[in-house]
Formats: structure tokens, C-alpha cells, sequence
């Protein structure tokens, strides 16, 4: 049949190369028409060409005939000019000359209008047939235009047909050799294939008959072995293992831990926004240092105060989220318990938006109604009241949707396997609402900041504030952008992973069934992982005694390192406190610096004052003042401030430059205070490293000292070695009579065996006093450089 194919497809080819062939002669002949025509008109463009030549030296000619009679008229003009003078002299001789220049006059008049006659008709005929060649010529020249255009197009139609013509052969020819070279090779396949066919029919009895066999013992064994099929039923089928996908729970470990710092950075934003809105309540419009603020602020700056309690647990409910996440586990929906407890803490602290949303309302509504409020500032305070009850039903709805979430793992029949995908559908698009939310307060409140700053009872704590609200909200802005996209990124992966369940059936009964599955698949696994236990590596003898000593002395110094990094971890919690505690005291502390500054600026700006107006009254007591303070400057300056007093009393442990320098006293109270907390970060820097090095150097003498015990017990069993092989060669030296009895080549490959372990031996003895006395030396410089 393939043959009959690619005979038909070859002959229709044929008939195709026929009729491109016919069509090829048709256009060659109508080439060469218009070939012969072109050089037809080539040959009548030669002729008129050859009849303009004579045309034009014929006008040649009658153009040089015009000119000498042109020349002959006006020698006869001049003759005549010339007879006219003559004639006034001699009237009598005019008269008659007068006949025979009128007699010559019209022979020549009539000679000439002749020639003008003749002149002109030549011209004329000139004219038209130059008019007429020229038409001619044009209209020769278009058409040889167009047979050359035609002439070059159908050239290149030929020109591309025989191409194609000729690739086309090619290609025939080539596809024929195929074609053949295929018809064997399927032959060939055809004939092989029958006898595969014949082979596989024979295997094909042998394994049904094999099989046959298989089925009625496997249907023996189960219908004795085999209770109940349990999936055929959805309740005990779902108490079965399903494929573990390892992939898939890499990748959900991986996706809960970017979600995790998603959710911390979230944290510190909130948590920043909450204590900075505190501080701007506290501020603005009544600074609470100053005056006092009102009750409604009052109670809403101690409700901001608690938001640690309620924020943080967001955190730590998504660290437990993550961590119950892990390889070996199978984590759907009815798994993740932990879901449960961050739905909670995100209602908790829902409920906490809730507490202090009618407060915040309120305090937009009193600043509003404060005298330093303008319009366009009580325009954004309404636009941020607006936009705090979004940010509260934001919350709402995404504390209903993750409890949705949460209701697989407590009561199935809560949400269905069919609404998975619409829930967390929901939670991505209240995710971008919760972002254009942000987004919308922070413009609103960056110009709330700057209409604020243009009020002239504005401080620079107001400002300061302001700008750590807007980068607090920049910071909300932002984590919510990364969770939002992050979310809808993988909203397929959360839709497909986390709604899998045994094959077979269509989901999880309830938590409890997929509790037990767990500890099903924990036992599975224990089961397969006692049946395949490895083999261990084997060591060679002399590389395990090598690594035995570094073995046993790493694990001491591991154990101190350990010690280590948990002192370490604590030193850092503890420091991370007292980190924060800083923090806030050197707010308080900086806040107390600006009112103290402020207080000194006005005593200052007081006193100069007074001292003016007493120069002015009192030059006198001026003068006398003068004579004091000359006198003061010559006895030691005495201040009552503690720096001072420390001063007065270690005087001598001051460098010398700081009791030159400065006189002023506030100053010199400057230039102490900074020497001396540069000399204790110096002392604490060194104290820090002089502890590192001390337990560095402690681990290492316990290492040493663990090794040098080891070579100690190692030494010992050598040297009771060494007593044993030196009795064994003296008792076989001496008794010379078993000589008789053994032949000469034992003996003496005995004595060399002996000769080789002792030697050997020594040089092992030789070679551990060596280790021994270099571990010495360590364990004695180590103590030296730690005393």
C-alpha cells in the first residue's frame, strides 16, 4: 500500500513537471516576440533618427542661403544710400539713374520677397517635421521603455521558473532516492515486525497463562488474608497514607517562611505605627509636657500603650504556623492545626482595632475642633477618619476569611472542599485592598505632616514624630505590596497543595481521621526505615585509632562550645532588652534635654538682660565686678556640678590637655565627659576581648588536657606491650634446643616479625613522647597567655 501511495504521488508530480514544462515553452516563445519586436523598433528608431540628420543639414544649409542674401541686401541698401547722394548733386544724371535703380529696385524687391517667401515655407516645413520627429521619438522611447520593462520581467519570470524548475527536479529526484531507500527499510521493518508479532503472541499465551495463575493465587490470598477493602468506603479511606509529595512540602515550608517575614515585617510596622501615633496623641494639638491633654486622648494613648500585647502574638502564631510545617509532614488544610491559633490572635488583635478605632475617631474630631486647625488640615483629618474605619473592615474581612481557613482543622463541615479556592481568592483581593488602604492614609497623612509643620506653634518633637509615622506607614505600605503580590503569585500552589488527600477518595473526614493518618505515616515510615538500614561505612583500624583521640577531645571542646553560644544567645536577649529599655530612655531623655536647653536659653537671654541694665546703672559695682573676677582668674576655678567635683577630687588621673583646654567650665564638663566614656568603651571593647580569648584558651587547655590524658593510657599499654615482646624474645633466647625441632627458615622468619613489632613499637613510643612533650609546651604557653 505505501508503494501504490508513492507511486500516485510521484506520478501526479510527473503530470505537474508536464504542465510547468508546457507553460515554460508558451512564456519562452512570447519572450522572443517581444524580443524580435524590440529590435524591429530598434531598427525604425535607427531610420527616423537617420531622416532628422538630413532635416537638420538641410536647415543647415537654408540657414547659410538666408545669410548671404541677408549680406547681398545690405550691400544693396548701401549702393542705394549711396546713388541717392549722388543724386543731389546732379539732378539730371539722378533722373536718369533714378530709372534704372527703380528698374533695379523691383528686380531686387521682387528677388527678395521671393527669397523671403521661400525662407519662410522653409521654416515652416522645418518646424513641423522637427515637431513631428520629436512626437515621434517620444513615443518611440516610451514604448521601447515599456517592451525593455516587459522584456526585464518576464526575463526574470523565466529566470525564476527555471530556478524553480530546477529545484524542483532536484527535490523530485531526491525525494524518489528517499522514498526508495524508505520503501526498503519499511519492508525490511515489515518483515521484522512479523516476526516480532509472531514472538510476542507466543509471550502474550505464556503471560496469561502466568497470569492467570498469579490472579487465582492472589484472589486465594486475599479473599483468606484480607478482611474488608477499606476504599470503598470514604471513612476508612481516608484514615489511608497518601503519596507523600516532598516537593510540595519544601516548597510550602519555603512559601510559610516567606509569609513569615512578610508577617514580622508587618509586626515591627504596626507596632512602630501604634507607639508613634501614642507619642503624636501626647504632642499634638496639646503637648502633655506643657499642659494637659484630654481625657478622650488620655484614654486613647493608654489603650495604644497595650498594642505589644496584641500584635505581637501575631508573630509568634505564625512562627508556630511555620514550624509545624515541616518535610515528613502531610500539611493540608485539615492538618494545620496551628491555623487555628493565629486565627485567634488575629482576632484579638481585630478586637483591639476595634477598642481604639471610636477613640481615634473622636481625637481626628477634637483636633479638628482646635483653634490651630485650618481647613485644609481638618479636610485631611476627615480623610484619615475615613480611612481608619476602611482599615478596621479591611481587618474584619481578613480575620473572616483565615478563620474560614481555620474551620477544616476544628469542624469540617464548616467550609467545603468546593469553596477553597473562593476563600483564598477572597484573601488576595482583601490583601490589595488592605494595600491601597495603606496607600491612601500615607498620602493622606504625608500631607496632613506637612500642613502640620506649617502651623506656627510647631515643634521639632512634632515634626520628628510625624516623620517616624510616615516612614512607619511607608514600612506598612510596603510589607502589605510584597504580601499582596506574594499571595496572589501563589494562589494556584495554595489552591492545589493544601486540598490533596488519599487516593481514591475525595477529601479528609474530619481532623481526627487526618490526625490518625499522621501517626499512621509516622509508623509507615518508621517500618520502611527499619527495613532498609545501611550498612555501615567500614573504617580502616589505624585511620579510626588516628581520629579516635581528635574524636574524643572535639567532643569536650563541643560541649564547651555549645556552652558557649548558649551564654552567648542569653547575653544577646538580655542585651536586646536593655537595647529597647535604652531606647526609650534616650527618647525621654532626649525630649528632657529640649525642654532643659529651652528653659536655659530663656534664663540666659534673662540674665544678659539684668546685666545690661546693672552696666548701665551701676558702672561702679562694674568695676569692682571686674577686680573680682581678675582675682577669680587667678585662683582656681570652683564648680558645684558633680563632673566638677569629680574633677576637683581625681584631678591627677585627668590628662593633662583636658586641664589646659577649655576654660568655661561647661566645656571642660564636655571635654571630660566624652574622654571618659571613650576611655570606658575602650576598657569594655578590651574587656570583651580579653573574655573571648580567655574561653577560647580555656576550651583549648581542656582539649589538650583530654588528648595528653589519652596519650597517657596510650603510653602505658604500649610500654606493657613492649615488656611482653622483649619476655617473649628472651624466653625464645633461652631455649637453643627447640632449634632441633624447627626448621632454619621459621625461625628466622619468627625472629624478624619480632625484630619488625619491636621496632615499630619504639618508634611509636618515640614518636608519642614527642606529641607528648609539644602538647605540654601548648597547654604551658596557652596558661601563660591566659594569666
Amino acid at each position: 500500500a505505501a508503494a501504490a501511495e508513492l507511486r500516485r504521488k510521484y506520478q501526479k508530480l510527473a503530470q505537474e513537471y508536464s504542465k510547468l514544462r508546457a507553460q515554460n515553452q508558451v512564456l519562452k516563445k512570447g519572450v522572443v516576440d517581444e524580443q524580435a519586436n524590440s529590435a524591429s523598433l530598434k531598427e525604425q528608431l535607427k531610420m527616423k533618427d537617420q531622416s532628422l540628420r538630413k532635416l537638420q543639414q538641410e536647415m543647415d544649409s537654408l540657414t547659410f542661403r538666408n545669410q548671404q542674401l541677408a549680406k547681398r541686401v545690405e550691400l544693396l541698401q548701401d549702393e542705394l544710400a549711396l546713388s541717392e547722394a549722388r543724386g543731389k548733386k546732379n539732378k539730371k544724371s539722378v533722373e536718369s539713374s533714378s530709372q534704372l535703380s527703380q528698374e533695379q529696385k523691383s528686380v531686387f524687391n521682387e528677388d527678395l520677397q521671393k527669397k523671403i517667401e521661400e525662407n519662410e515655407r522653409l521654416h515652416i516645413l522645418f518646424f513641423e517635421a522637427d515637431e513631428q520627429h520629436k512626437r515621434l521619438e517620444a513615443e518611440l522611447r516610451s514604448r521601447l521603455e515599456v517592451l525593455e520593462t516587459g522584456a526585464a520581467q518576464h526575463q526574470a519570470v523565466v529566470d525564476s521558473l527555471t530556478k524553480k524548475y530546477t529545484e524542483t527536479i532536484e527535490k523530485l529526484q531526491n525525494d524518489k532516492a528517499k522514498l526508495e531507500i524508505k520503501s526498503q527499510t519499511l519492508e525490511r521493518e515489515a518483515k521484522d515486525c512479523r516476526l516480532r508479532t509472531e514472538e510476542c503472541q507466543q509471550q502474550l499465551k505464556n503471560l496469561q497463562s502466568a497470569l492467570g495463575s498469579r490472579l487465582e493465587e492472589s484472589l486465594c490470598i486475599i479473599n483468606e488474608k484480607v478482611p474488608f477493602n477499606d476504599t470503598r468506603s470514604a471513612r476508612y479511606n481516608a484514615l489511608n497514607v497518601p503519596l507523600h509529595n516532598r516537593r510540595n512540602q519544601l516548597k510550602l515550608r519555603d512559601l510559610a517562611g516567606q509569609a513569615l517575614a512578610f508577617v514580622q515585617e508587618l509586626v515591627t510596622a504596626l507596632l512602630n505605627f501604634h507607639t508613634y501615633t501614642e507619642q503624636k496623641v501626647q504632642i499634638f494639638p496639646i503637648d502633655s509636657a506643657t499642659d494637659t491633654i484630654s481625657p478622650l486622648n488620655q484614654k486613647f494613648s493608654q489603650y495604644l500603650h497595650e498594642n505589644a500585647s496584641y500584635v505581637r502574638p501575631l508573630e509568634e502564631g505564625m512562627l508556630h504556623l511555620f514550624e509545624s510545617i515541616t518535610e515528613n509532614t502531610v500539611t493540608v488544610l485539615e492538618t494545620t492545626v496551628k491555623l487555628k491559633a493565629f486565627s485567634e490572635h488575629l482576632a484579638s488583635y481585630l478586637g483591639f482595632l476595634r477598642k481604639i478605632l471610636p477613640y481615634q475617631l473622636k481625637s481626628l474630631e477634637e483636633e479638628c475642633e482646635s483653634s490651630l486647625c485650618t481647613a485644609a488640615l481638618r479636610a485631611r483629618n476627615m480623610e484619615l477618619h475615613r480611612d481608619m474605619e476602611r482599615l478596621t473592615a479591611v481587618f474584619e474581612k481578613l480575620h473572616t476569611y483565615v478563620s474560614l481557613l481555620a474551620l477544616p482543622s476544628t469542624r469540617p463541615e464548616g467550609l467545603l472542599r468546593t469553596n477553597y479556592n473562593f476563600v483564598f481568592t477572597n484573601i488576595a483581593s482583601s490583601l490589595h485592598g488592605f494595600h491601597d488602604i495603606l496607600k491612601d492614609i500615607s498620602k493622606h497623612y504625608s500631607q496632613k505632616a506637612a500642613l502640620e509643620q506649617e502651623v506656627p506653634t510647631a515643634t521639632q518633637k512634632l515634626i520628628t514624630t510625624n516623620d517616624c509615622i510616615l516612614s512607619s506607614v511607608a514600612a506598612l505600605t510596603n510589607g502589605a505590596g510584597k504580601m499582596a503580590s506574594f499571595f496572589s503569585n501563589n494562589l494556584d500552589h495554595f489552591t492545589a497543595s493544601l486540598s490533596y488527600g488519599p487516593k481514591g477518595g475525595t477529601e479528609f473526614i474530619s481532623p481526627l481521621s487526618a490526625e490518625c493518618m499522621l501517626q499512621y505515616k509516622k509508623k509507615a515510615a518508621a517500618y520502611m526505615k527499619s527495613l532498609k538500614k545501611p550498612c555501615a561505612d567500614s573504617v580502616p583500624y589505624e585511620e579510626a585509632l588516628a581520629n579516635r583521640r581528635v574524636l574524643l577531645s572535639s567532643t569536650e571542646s563541643r560541649e564547651g562550645l555549645a556552652q558557649q553560644v548558649q551564654q552567648s544567645l542569653e547575653k544577646i536577649a538580655k542585651l536586646e532588652q536593655e537595647k529597647e529599655h535604652w531606647m526609650l530612655e534616650a527618647q525621654l531623655a532626649k525630649i528632657k534635654l529640649e525642654k532643659e536647653n529651652q528653659k536655659l536659653k530663656n534664663s540666659l537671654s534673662g540674665h544678659l538682660s539684668e546685666t545690661i541694665q546693672e552696666r548701665s546703672v551701676l558702672p561702679d559695682i562694674a568695676e569692682q565686678k571686674k577686680e573680682t573676677t581678675e582675682k577669680s582668674l587667678r585662683e582656681p576655678i570652683k564648680n558645684t556640678s558633680l563632673v566638677f567635683s569629680l574633677l576637683n577630687i581625681n584631678k591627677c588621673c585627668l590628662p593633662k590637655f583636658l586641664l589646659c583646654q577649655a576654660p568655661d567650665g561647661e566645656s571642660r564638663e564636655d571635654l571630660i565627659k566624652t574622654h571618659y566614656m571613650a576611655r570606658i568603651a575602650e576598657l569594655t571593647s578590651h574587656l570583651q576581648l580579653a573574655d573571648s580569648k580567655s574561653v577560647h584558651f580555656h576550651a583549648e587547655c581542656r582539649a589538650l588536657a583530654k588528648r595528653l590524658s589519652l596519650a597517657e593510657k596510650s603510653k602505658e599499654s604500649l610500654t606493657e606491650e613492649l615488656k611482653l615482646a622483649s619476655q617473649n624474645i628472651t624466653r625464645l633466647q633461652a631455649r637453643p634446643l627447640v632449634i632441633l625441632f624447627f626448621p632454619q627458615d621459621e625461625l628466622m622468619t619468627t625472629k624478624r616479625s619480632y625484630e619488625d613489632q619491636l621496632s615499630m613499637m619504639s618508634d611509636h613510643l618515640c614518636s608519642m613522647n614527642e606529641t607528648l612533650t609539644k602538647q605540654r609546651e601548648e597547654i604551658d604557653t596557652l596558661k601563660m597567655a591566659s594569666k
